[in-house]
């Protein structure tokens, strides 16, 4: 298992693109069985110009050089936002680590400097422990009806979630 200590989350730069994909595309293809390309994500290949505008912006974890974690929130209008792209590379996972609960305090910590009121995620029925870590940092479920009309549902999104921020 691998410490906090020798992991720094920082905002994403053109540097990290390589490593970005290195991480998310074989959690995606791999581990979840989720049938997506790069080509297929734009918001993958274009990370600046979809995330870091408006509200939005992107997260890296970095351990030296290596990206071991991700995590995005686009805007979407009307102070709200998408997260999108939360990925931690398998030996950096779990309660020992923090990674993941470091990613999202980081969005969650920007979310309310911006003033966004509310954010919204998208995740496959199969991301179980996704879903108990949502569901621990305050997410509710929402049904598709209930989404912002700018959303961005990506077509293997089956469960869907809302946090309302203080």
């Amino acid at each position: 298992m691998i410490t906090m200590n020798s992991v720094a989350i920082q905002p994403f730069e053109e540097t990290h693109q390589r490593g970005v994909e290195e991480l998310v595309l074989p959690i995606q293809k791999g581990e979840f069985g989720v049938p997506i390309t790069r080509e297929q994500q734009p918001d993958l290949m274009f990370i600046q110009k979809t995330f870091q505008t408006g509200k939005g912006n992107f997260w890296v974890a970095l351990d030296g050089e290596r990206v071991v974690g991700t995590i995005g929130v686009v805007d979407i209008s009307n102070n709200q936002v998408a997260l999108k792209k939360m990925f931690v590379a398998k030996d950096y996972r779990g309660k020992e680590s923090g990674l993941s609960q470091s990613l999202m305090d980081t969005a969650i910590s920007w979310c309310k400097k911006q003033n966004v009121n509310q954010i919204y995620l998208g995740t496959t029925e199969k991301m179980y422990a996704a879903h108990r870590f949502y569901e621990k940092n305050g997410y509710v479920e929402v049904q598709i009806p209930e989404l912002p009309p700018l959303f961005p549902v990506v077509s293997v999104d089956t469960k869907f979630y809302r946090l309302d921020i203080s």
